[in-house]
């Protein structure tokens, strides 16, 4: 009983400490008590006010570890009382909070040159950071593009470029949600995605049909083309691995399917050298 004791007056005093405009809300009337009320909190955390509300005066009731995460964001909680509410919660440590990794490295820039197949590295919201020159051959020099416009999904899903074939963007699009489901649905830190979704919900028609679907995909690997005009259509088997060492960062290699893509992506890395 005191531990639950104890976690309601966590919650409360966390909740007192904070005004409406320290987290992006208007200052409204005058309140009788100090700082946020619950339904504002549950609401800023994605929660149901009944669930929340429960949960502060030490119900039964379990949250998930994202819920927890977003709580605990809403909060404004430092590492320390992180560790606390967790510790109250759930009673184990939290899990580890992990600092993406969003440069390249000189080292992981080095193999993609001396390879002879296309590369490049995306980090967890799929933001381009590293390429190699035949990656700018085949699909697009990313070294002309700000890295606010290398986000590879919002490329992918938007380019005029790939709705040419109706039922192949489609069946792209689908699968590309999948997969960035899946990513939202690990991610220590949800927000990194949230702007993306936002402007694709808004951008999109496909996208919000795809989003509204229950189908994820836990492996980056497909077949998909790339027409050039001097060597013609080559076709690619793509698949994707972590980086070691790099937290979010993710290698995608592309190699030609067959040997007459082979052959020609050959002649693309010499007519490059030439």
């Amino acid at each position: 009983m005191a531990h639950r004791e104890e976690l309601t007056r966590f919650l409360k005093t966390a909740r007192a400490r904070l005004s409406p405009t320290d987290v992006g809300l208007p200052p409204g009337e005058r309140r009788r008590t100090r700082g946020l009320r619950r339904e504002e909190v549950a609401t800023l955390a994605g929660m149901s006010v009944t669930w929340y509300t429960w949960f502060e005066q030490g119900r039964d009731v379990q949250l998930s570890v994202p819920m927890i995460e977003r709580l605990g964001r809403t909060l404004r909680l430092d590492g320390n009382e992180r560790e606390f509410l967790f510790a109250l919660a759930q009673h184990r440590p939290p899990p580890l909070e992990t600092q993406i990794d969003e440069e390249i490295r000189p080292g992981t820039q080095h193999l993609m040159d001396s390879l002879s197949i296309p590369a490049l590295v995306i980090v967890e919201d799929w933001t381009v950071i590293g390429w190699n020159a035949l990656v700018a051959r085949a699909f697009r020099d990313y070294g002309a593009l700000p890295r606010s416009e290398r986000n590879l999904f919002r490329i992918l899903m938007l380019s005029d470029r790939y709705r040419e074939d109706p039922d192949h963007y489609r069946e792209m699009a689908q699968r590309l949600t999948a997969r960035f489901k899946w990513d939202y649905s690990r991610t220590s830190k949800p927000e990194i995605f949230d702007a993306i979704i936002a402007e694709m919900l808004e951008q999109s028609e496909i996208f919000r049909e795809c989003w509204q679907e229950s189908e994820i995909l836990a492996h980056f690997e497909h077949i998909n083309s790339a027409n050039m005009p001097s060597v013609g259509r080559i076709l690619f088997l793509h698949t994707s691995y972590a980086v070691e060492g790099a937290p979010g960062q993710r290698l995608i290699l592309f190699a030609p399917l067959d040997a007459i893509s082979a052959e020609r992506l050959a002649k693309l890395a010499a007519d490059q050298l030439g």
